[in-house]
Order: structure tokens, then sequence, then C-alpha cells
């Protein structure tokens, strides 16, 4: 079974995913602010992590980029699940090495779990070396 972590501190919209992904099979874990994310995801290795950039205690650029330092973490693929739409957040997030930048407003939990799906699907090509 596979683990999302969802970086979140909207609680609506983690009750929503929550739902969303264990009706889909995943085990889903939750973090309501960044310093929190990183703890989960060092203790629990997730398949993939859904990181919102305005977070409480630690911001989504910089938990990003202590995931793609700390060996335990750097190759769980991360997804930014944000309200922020300048051009230049994206570079930065693709920069220090989110593989897909979604936009809260245009998604639904159902466009949410197709990327994340497709995310997992490539990630796991790359691992077995397709």
């Amino acid at each position: 079974m596979k683990k999302i972590l969802s970086i979140e501190d909207e609680h609506q919209l983690q009750n929503l995913l929550i739902k969303s992904f264990e009706r889909e099979g995943y085990t889903f874990l939750q973090a309501y602010d960044g310093e929190r994310g990183l703890q989960v995801a060092r203790e629990s290795h997730p398949d993939c992590i859904l990181l919102d950039l305005i977070l409480p205690k630690r911001g989504g650029f910089s938990v990003l980029e202590e995931l793609k330092k700390d060996e335990k973490t750097k190759n769980i693929p991360v997804i930014i699940l944000t309200n922020l739409d300048k051009s230049e957040d994206v570079e930065r997030a693709l920069r220090l090495g989110a593989l897909m930048y979604l936009l809260k407003t245009d998604y639904d939990p159902t466009g949410i779990i197709q990327k994340v799906k497709k995310v997992l699907e490539t990630h796991g090509l790359k691992k077995v070396g397709i």
C-alpha cells in the first residue's frame, strides 16, 4: 500500500484529501506545519509528498530544500500543492527538486490523486532503470 504524506495547514483540505486517498487504497499521512512534515517524512518514508508552500513553523521552500538534502528523503517525489501562482515560485520549486507544481484552485481531490498516480508511475520506472 502506497503512503502519501500531505504537509498542509488547511484542515478542510486535509480532510477531503484523506477521505479521497484512503478510498483509493492509499495510506494517508498528515502534517499541519513544516517542522512536523519533515519529521513525518523522515520517520515514515512516504512514497510521495504533497507540499504546501505557505506553512506555519517552516515554509514549504525550506521544507523542500531540507527534504532534498537529506539522504533519507531526497528521492521521495514531491508535488507542490499551493495557492501561490507566480512564475518565480514555480521555477524555484522545480529548481529545488519538486516534480510537479499544482494550484489548489485548479484541482479537486480526484485530479490530485491522478497527478500522484502519474508521479508514482514515473518515479517507479526510474527506480527500476527504465
